[in-house]
This record gives structure tokens, sequence and C-alpha cells, in this order.
């Protein structure tokens, strides 16, 4: 990186065009498209650090090793009385480059419904076709080798897939001896194998895409891609180990509301500082950050900000609400002890010799990443008169059912055999919530995943009191009500017809045939109903994919959400969010392609918008 940072108090007082609060996924993706144009200076904060050739984060077969650690945020959620009180850990990344610094790499698209549906919700230019050309710019997709193509069954995504995109996106090189019983016996279940799942219909079986560049065998992710290749742009300028606290708001008798954002408040080494963008604030901190920064500013709810002592400015009650999250559910195997495992890389001199092999050659059980994947409809795994009692709690009509609640009914009515309600991924190693390893090292284990794609249950993120005299800062409570709320005790439902599907998937050729025995749980065929869902609620954690804080309103605008279809906070001039927050309803896919997608949509859109309005000024 050849441009080096500012020093606070030269980032305080540079005059910025655009100031961006949050260097992670899509941070950084805004930022290096804004600073294209030279006309703009373009500043960005990030609260943490750079992570410039830390293994954990680079070195794909490490994935997840960063999680917990100085990189995360370490956030915990409020306890969940659906889950029998227990507090979730909840990651998130606190390093530049956000959370893709520390994700599974996985690198997929949800079906064409869920981006149509944002748009039938009332934000025009968000369905799958105004989205797709977002999808490419982000990405260039290195086709499979012959060997790749060979080895397993993958797709070229041809039109579909950009190739000249700062992600790079790729199949892994080698993989774990359980993919290749995937298709099979998926196929042997009634799932399909999608050859091209990128497209906009994402149910079946496949190998997944994931966000490494094959050149050198690292995670690609928006340090790497958006940042490093563009820091010596001399109007792009970077500041870490920033943390925002605030937006400056001033009162504008011209602006829509009565406010505009001049610019932000924020800390570095203990110091305060104010730095002042003279077109936007963007606020990029991510679905749990973004809605407590506008609420530290005085965006939020009138009951929220007078209990946490914070003078409202923008009374909108949606700021931190609608929060929706894919809930998972791990099963445990032990498989035959032959098989190369990535558990064996908890073995030091095991993982030592994975990392000279590759420092060497770029191979090795260090290159390979899950990618055993399925999205499977709802009617084929729950009979259609259980889909009937799921939707029975539903009462259109009443006042309390919102479009969104009506959107989420229709993914199980109409479209409960074309949507991948819930997904699923196999891989060897033990990814089981207290599930303990063998202590003699001996066995080898396998997990199957169960990702339910469109939870019913909703929460929210809020900034609360922290009733301590010694440290009157509002501490952040964070509750997703999962499988509580309304609606969130048919999540357990879903989960529960999903956890038997899987324990179908285990027992079927050939996959059966590496599986020596169940360990977690019991196989449900020897448990009740009630039993199983008592164990759900036990174990059922998140795969941190956290939305809809920040949403677009849509139809009902500022009483259905905090931003517009361009993303603009509502009751604030020069002010947008754009990360995962701003969407409306939960998808059926991991969520980093999308986020790219949404930045990369965002920032045409804040360049055509301040344009024009340079344009009517001058």
């Amino acid at each position: 990186m050849d441009h080096p940072q500012l020093p606070p108090e030269d980032f305080e007082k540079k005059k910025f065009d655009f100031i961006i609060v949050g260097g992670g996924t899509a941070g950084l993706a805004v930022a290096a498209r804004l600073s294209e144009h030279p006309q703009f200076t373009v500043g960005v904060l990030e609260a943490g650090s750079l992570a410039h050739g830390n293994s954990t984060v680079d070195c794909p077969g490490l994935a997840g090793r960063a999680l917990g650690g100085p990189l995360d945020w370490g956030f915990t959620t409020e306890p969940q009385p659906g889950l029998a009180g227990r507090t979730l850990p909840w990651a998130r990344g606190k390093v530049l480059g956000g959370s893709s610094a520390l994700n599974y790499m996985t690198w997929n698209r949800a079906a064409r419904q869920d981006y149509d549906d944002w748009r039938e919700l009332g934000n025009p230019g968000w369905g799958w076709d105004d989205m797709l050309p977002f999808f490419k710019k982000s990405e260039t997709f290195h086709e499979p080798s012959d060997t790749t193509q060979k080895a397993t069954r993958v797709a070229l995504h041809d039109g579909v897939v950009g190739h000249h995109g700062p992600v790079q996106v790729s199949y892994p090189l080698e993989f774990t001896a359980s993919h290749q019983l995937w298709h099979r016996t998926l196929n042997a279940v009634g799932v399909e194998t999608n050859d091209n799942h990128l497209a906009g219909r994402n149910i079946g079986c496949w190998t997944s895409v994931v966000s490494v560049d094959p050149r050198d065998a690292t995670r690609s992710y928006a340090t790497a891609a958006y940042y490093e290749p563009n820091s010596s742009r001399p109007n792009l300028f970077l500041l870490t180990e920033a943390e925002v606290h605030e937006v400056l708001l001033a009162e504008d008798g011209d602006a829509a509301g009565g406010w505009r954002a001049k610019g932000v408040g924020f800390a570095h080494g203990g110091v305060q500082f104010s730095a002042f963008a003279s077109r936007e604030v963007i606020v990029s901190a991510g679905s749990v950050q973004s809605p407590r920064i506008l609420e530290l500013s005085g965006i939020g709810g009138s009951a929220v900000l007078s209990a946490a002592g914070i003078p409202v400015k923008v009374d909108n009650p949606n700021v931190g609400e609608n929060l929706q999250d894919h809930l998972t559910t791990t099963l445990v195997f032990e498989v035959d002890s032959s098989l190369r495992n990535p558990d064996d890389l908890q073995i030091e001199s095991a993982l030592a010799a994975a990392r000279d092999q590759y420092a060497r050659t770029r191979t090795g059980p260090l290159t390979t990443l899950p990618v055993s994947v399925s999205y499977v409809p709802a009617a084929q795994f729950m009979a259609p008169e259980t889909i009937q009692v799921l939707l029975s709690s539903f009462t259109p009509g009443d006042n309390t059912t919102t479009e969104r609640d009506a959107l989420l009914r229709r993914r199980f009515a109409s479209r409960s055999d074309v949507l991948g309600h819930v997904e699923f991924i196999f891989d060897l190693g033990n990814w089981g919530v207290d599930c303990p390893p063998d202590p003699s090292g001996k066995k080898k284990y396998a997990s199957m995943l169960q990702i339910l794609q469109y939870p019913f249950s909703r929460g929210n993120i809020h900034i609360r009191s922290s009733g301590d005299e010694g440290d009157p800062k509002p501490r952040l409570a964070i509750d997703p009500q999962y499988f509580g709320g309304r609606r969130g005790h048919l999540d357990l439902e879903v989960a529960l017809h999903a956890h038997r599907f899987s324990e179908r998937i285990c027992s079927t050729e050939p996959l059966a045939s590496i599986i020596r025995r169940q360990v977690w749980p019991v196989p449900a065929s020897s448990r009740s109903d009630d039993d199983l869902r008592a164990w759900l609620k036990r174990v059922v954690t998140t795969d941190w994919h956290p939305v809809g804080t920040c949403a677009m309103g849509g139809k009902a605008g500022v009483h259905g959400g905090v931003v517009d279809e361009r993303l603009r906070v509502y009751g604030v001039e020069g002010l947008r969010v754009v990360d995962a927050s701003v969407m409306p309803s939960q998808i059926s896919a991991h969520l980093q392609a999308t986020v790219y997608a949404i930045a990369e949509k965002a920032a045409a859109m804040i360049f055509e918008d301040n344009l024009v309005s340079a344009t009517v000024a001058s």
C-alpha cells in the first residue's frame, strides 16, 4: 500500500466531499468507486486495524480462526428466551475489510424472486435484473481448470458472471473426500444438481464458488480487492483505529426534514476529533453498527433515544428494527478414520506441515473450504399439511400484518417449491456446538449444517442506557429474538423438519458409506418431536448474516423503513446507509456477494445524484 494514512489531526483538517463510516465490505467498495472520479475527495474511517499479511485472514484453510480474536468486535446477544435464555456470540469484523476478512468465503447469490421482492415492496431499481450488472461488476470469475472439472461437477456460469471486477472468485483447486459423494447423495434423495446456481435460480445442490484468488490461493476480500490496488490515489484517504460515534447534523431550513449531515465525530487513541464532508456522509458500518451510529446521532425512535439520554433530532422508530438473521443447527457424525480431515489441523505437527506445503506450493489442506452446498425448498422436506399449519398463524388483513409479513407468507405458500428455504452444507470436521471431539484424537468427524433462509423471527438492535454512573456511554443491545416474538416459533418447526431431512441425507449412499454413526445429537428417529425441539433451542446459533436494521422503506416510506430506494436516510440531507442493513427482507444466500453488489449500485447512484446536483448548482 503506497498511500500512507493521514494522522487524525490532518484527517480532521482535510476538506472531504464524502466521508465513509466503516472500511468494510461495502465501505471500501464505495470508496474505491467514488475515488475513481478525481473531482471527489474521499475519506474512510475504520474502527479496526490493518490485517495485511495475517495468515488467519489470507489463508483459506484457516477461515474461522480469527473469530473471537482482536479482529472481531466480539458482540454478544441479549439473553434469548426462545433459546432457553442463552446468549450467543456475534462475530463482526473489526478490521479493514470488515467481515469480508473473517467469513468462510462462500460466494453465491439469492433467488431472482428475493431481489424482485425488494422491488415489489416499493423499492424501484432493486430487482434481479437491476442488480445483475452490479454483481458482475464486483467480480472476476476464474473458470475452473480441466482438472477441477474432472474432479467434481462445476459450472461455467456463462453470461451471468463478471470477468473484470475487483473480487477474485473461483472454485477450490482441492476438495475434501466427502465432496466427491455430495452430488450423487443429494440426487438420490430427490435434490437435483443445479448447473447454473448464480443465474437467479439457486435451488438444488452444487459445488460452491468461493472468494479466493486462484493465482496465489489467498482470500480475496474488500481490502485486497478494492482498497490496496487504489490506495495510492491522491483523492482517497484512510484512517484506521478511528471509531465513529456520531454523525454531525446541522439544522437546515432548506433540507428535507430540516437536518443536513455535515460530518462525523470520532475517537482515535482516546482523543476526540471531527471531520467534515461537503457532499455526503455514508454510513457503512454494517447491520449492527449502522443503526447504533444513527441512534447516537439522534436519529431513531424517540422512546429509545430518550431512555439512552440522546436528544431526538429525527424521530424514526424503524431504526434498529426489522433484524433478520439466518439460524443454524449442526449435526455431527463420526466418519472413516482414514479420511484426511480439517480437524487434523488442530494437531500442531499437522498444522505446521500444512503451513509449509501451502507456503511452498499453494496446495494442500489449507486451500480447501466447505463447498458441498444445497438449497432445498420447504415442499421437499415438509408435508403440504405441515406448511399449511405454519401459514395458519398468519391472518392476512388484520392491522398487525405488514407487507413484509405478507411477503414471508408467500415464500412458504405459493413459493414453497421454487425457493431454497433451507441451506444444507456438509463437510469433514467437527463444527458442533458443545460437541467435544474424541480426546484420544483417533476419531474423525463430519458435520451437516442446516441454515434457515427465511426467518419468521424478527429482532432489533438498539442503544440502551448503561445504567452505570462510571460509564455514561450507551451500551449496544443485540436482540435477534430467535424462536421468539409473534411468529418465531415457526422457525423452530422449520428447523425440526430440516433436521430430519439432514439425517435422511446422511443415511443415504454414497455419503453414508463414510459415516460410522451420528454422535450429535442422538438420531432423531429415537427422539420425540418435543425432545428435538428442546435440543434445537439449546444448540441453534447464528450463521452471522444479520440484515434489515436500516431497511429501505419502500411503499410505506418513513413509516416502514430508514432509507429510501436511493439509500438516503429519511429526514436528513446528505446522509446515506450502504451495507446489509438496508435489505428490507432476508435472502436465500450468504451475504457477501450481495453486499458488494449493493455497494456497487450505491456508488453509481451517489455519483449520479452528485453529478446532477453539481450541474444544477452550476
